[in-house]
């Protein structure tokens, strides 16, 4: 059995930048959720006060500031619920993945 590279894995991606569990010493290697996430975090635009608790607790760095709120890129997120927790105007909530109520897509506009 061959071993893998990390940073050429399929779904496999690096940032020049430092995560909270980065010594910052070299790229930050991201991988892609694949199938095993259990929920997915919606941002509900209207309550998003832009205080960006959410982007500076996000262990995986996949939130990123927007125009008026932060989306979420689904792509890396790994489903932990962080970023729900810390939200002071519960502007992100926790749903089972695939499970959205009303069909919209992840980021509300």
């Amino acid at each position: 059995m061959a071993l893998v590279d990390p940073k050429t894995a399929p779904g496999a991606a690096t940032f020049p930048t430092e995560a909270s569990w980065s010594d910052a010493s070299k790229d930050l290697l991201c991988l892609t959720t694949g199938s095993w996430r259990t929920e997915k975090p919606i941002v509900v635009v209207e309550k998003c006060t832009y205080c960006g608790q959410c982007y500076l607790f996000c262990p995986t760095q996949c939130i990123t500031p927007g125009e008026t709120y932060f989306p979420i890129d689904l792509t890396y997120c790994k489903g932990c619920g962080i970023c729900a927790k810390e939200c002071p105007t519960q502007a992100i909530v926790m749903v089972a993945d695939g499970d959205e109520a009303d069909g919209s897509p992840a980021d509300q506009t």
